[in-house]
């Protein structure tokens, strides 16, 4: 068998804008190691391409077709959301890992998502010391949530902030221009289901320079239906006007989400979404203002045109830096983006166990929370604005972005039975 083990790379949960810039570090740097590292996979649609045998061969793509994949959104390979369960549980699935991983040489693993994907990549690493199978398993931090410990920040996340602070601005100045004979109280849905990060991007669309009535909700803060109405009424009374900014994953002092539908996903979490509507019906009882909201929903996470530069070369860096760990003998760690100063902005790569990054989710901190509980903090300017920073767009033609669509060939399988899920 060849000594030179071939890697396998996989995207998972949803994708985000800059997703694929990791992609990129990983596909590049490992073709510059060709004497350490074979081919590399990917697996279609997440892990589940692993199970299935349905492998991607990205050596067949030519390089500036990777090297665009620095600038497209979404995820290339497909993505998927699919938990596995513990090696006690499900001795099958890891059983068919371990042989699909040997059937093509497969040493080296790569999975790119948020924090169930962390605590997937950990169990692949369990293989190596639980069952002498030799793999290294490397997390490459993703999420537009930014609720990772131990890394300053998520790629996905700077490029969301950016959108949805430009968002709320463009609205507002929209919603002021009308207010007098029509709308006054605009309602922006955005993501974050116990994490606050995205919606405090929202107060950045109000400065020094461009002052903006903004009520933002946030899931660290229990909703109280008579406080937020109180400060509607107070901003529109003074303003004429107010936006407003809910995370999906408000819930009332109970703990109950105000949009919760009854339904889980396949990681068996709430499926939220639509707490814009049941807030903006609450203005409407209460006030009787003339309201629109929005769902900013995948267009906050696949806005590629206007990604933010730091967070397209944070994600390409981390897939870089994973391919460099495993050249490095490392397993079972996440690299991390570690901030060294916020003016002139410096950062740089470090790295963490995925023992203490699996399944912990890392919340907006009360002191990045003004204190009536609607807006955010000094500190919290100061942590959002570097990585906001930067244009990095995409080259256009005849007016859209011209993003890359990849072979995607397949891999030749080489067990003689397909598994089920």
């Amino acid at each position: 068998m060849n000594p030179i083990k071939n890697a396998f790379y996989a995207q998972s949960g949803g994708v985000t804008a800059v997703i694929n810039a990791s992609a990129a570090g990983v596909i590049e740097t490992a073709r510059e190691h060709g004497d350490k590292i074979g081919e590399v996979y990917a697996g279609r649609n997440g892990i589940i391409g692993a199970l299935h045998e349905d492998l991607i061969n990205t050596s067949a793509e030519p390089a500036s077709s990777i090297s665009k994949l620095r600038h497209t959104p979404s995820g290339a390979f497909g993505s998927c959301r699919y938990k596995l369960k513990s090696i006690e549980e499900n001795r099958l699935v890891y059983q068919r890992l371990m042989d699909v991983f040997n059937a093509h040489n497969i040493g080296y693993f790569f999975y790119n998502g948020g924090g169930d994907s962390a605590d997937t990549c950990l169990k692949v690493a369990q293989l190596s010391t639980r069952t002498g199978y030799p793999i290294q398993a490397i997390h490459i931090p993703k999420t537009v949530d930014n609720d990772l410990p131990f890394t300053d920040n998520c790629p996905g996340f700077g490029s969301v902030a950016k959108y949805i602070a430009i968002s709320t601005r463009e609205a507002s100045f929209d919603v002021a221009s009308m207010a007098e004979t029509s709308t006054k109280v605009f309602i922006l849905e955005v993501m974050g289901r116990h994490a606050g990060w995205i919606a405090a991007a929202g107060a950045m669309a109000s400065d020094d320079r461009t002052e903006i009535p903004i009520i933002v909700l946030f899931p660290e803060i229990p909703f109280n239906r008579t406080r937020f109405i109180a400060e509607v009424r107070r901003k529109v009374e003074h303003h004429g006007y107010v936006s407003v900014v809910v995370s999906e994953g408000v819930a009332d002092e109970s703990g109950r989400f105000l949009s919760d539908q009854g339904l889980v996903d396949a990681f068996g979490h709430a499926q939220l979404g639509g707490v814009a509507p049941v807030v903006a019906n609450m203005v409407k009882q209460d006030l009787g203002f003339k309201l629109h909201w929005a769902v900013a929903d995948y267009l906050q996470r696949s806005a590629r045109h206007i990604a933010s530069k730091t967070d397209v070369e944070q994600a390409y860096a981390l897939g870089k830096a994973a391919v460099e760990l495993v050249i490095s003998g490392k397993n079972s760690v996440m690299p991390t983006i570690d901030r060294i100063r916020n003016q002139p902005y410096e950062w740089k790569i470090g790295t963490v166990e995925l023992s203490r990054v699996a399944n912990v989710e890392k919340k907006l901190p009360r002191d990045y929370i003004s204190e009536d509980g609607f807006s955010i903090t000094r500190r919290c300017r100061d942590y959002l604005q570097p990585l906001m920073l930067g244009e990095d767009y995409p080259p256009y033609e005849g007016g859209l972005p011209e993003y890359v669509r990849l072979e995607n060939n397949p891999v030749g399988k080489k067990l003689g039975t397909d598994f089920s899920l």
